[in-house]
């Protein structure tokens, strides 16, 4: 049997690492055809090499610059001619109570988390349309359903990640697009290393430490929800750690 993932064109932001990184291999590994973005373009290029693809689909990408993710969804259309996937993964956590008016992290969480999003929808939203298919894969979180002290912010943004991604399923209804929403809880990745405040940084460590798993754990829902048939959409996975309580 043909597998559904084998030959797709998939577009990945945030792929250097984490979340990205184990979609990315889970992927190439079941024959897509990846274009990979992330600032760090060495890690990029190295996890290309490792995958046994041409350094070309490693794209430098900072998805808080409209013009460099159209340049990533460009580089698709121009080596393979459509996209049919596209993973906006990329975001960052700095946590912080309200109080502590760290400004500065507020906008760079508003600017990747849900500006980084819609660039992304931006980018590959005309070429879905004009094809009548492809699939949004957006990453939430559990902070996307729930807001506790420190998190306020991040949490918003992953609250709009949801609204956005709920509207634009609404709206690609005619053209045949799917959308998944992918909203993990504890799953070990890099993203605590953006915690700013050495308080928070240690206790979310702490909890990582004890109770987060495996990235290759959202790799199996990016692949659940792709290999699906034509008429099913799968619209939400929320998943966490079964110990985690948030």
């Amino acid at each position: 049997m043909t597998d559904p993932i084998a030959g797709k064109v998939i577009v990945i932001t945030g792929a250097s690492s984490g979340l990205g990184e184990a979609a990315a291999r889970m992927l190439a590994a079941r024959g897509a055809r990846l274009v990979l973005g992330a600032r760090r373009l060495e890690r990029l290029v190295a996890l290309a090499e490792d995958l046994g693809m041409p350094s070309g689909v490693a794209i430098a990408t900072d998805v808080s610059d409209a013009a460099q993710v159209q340049a990533l969804v460009d580089q698709a259309i121009d080596a393979h001619g459509r996209i049919d996937v596209m993973i906006n993964n990329a975001g960052v956590m700095p946590q912080s109570p309200l109080d502590r008016l760290r400004i500065d992290e507020w906008d760079r969480m508003i600017d990747v988390n849900i500006k980084g999003v819609l660039y992304g929808i931006a980018a590959a939203l005309p070429h879905m349309q004009r094809q009548k298919s492809g699939h949004f894969i957006n990453v939430a979180s559990v902070a996307g359903h729930k807001v506790r002290p420190g998190g306020v912010v991040y949490s918003a943004t992953k609250h709009a990640v949801r609204t956005i991604s709920e509207g634009l399923r609404q709206e690609v209804k005619p053209f045949n697009i799917r959308t998944t929403i992918i909203s993990p809880g504890a799953v070990d990745t890099e993203l605590p290393e953006s915690i700013s405040e050495p308080d928070f940084a240690a206790r979310t460590r702490e909890f990582y430490a004890r109770s987060a798993i495996p990235a290759d754990s959202f790799a199996r829902c990016v692949a659940f929800a792709l290999e699906q048939p034509e008429n099913v959409d799968i619209n939400e996975i929320l998943y966490r750690p079964t110990e985690q309580e948030y």
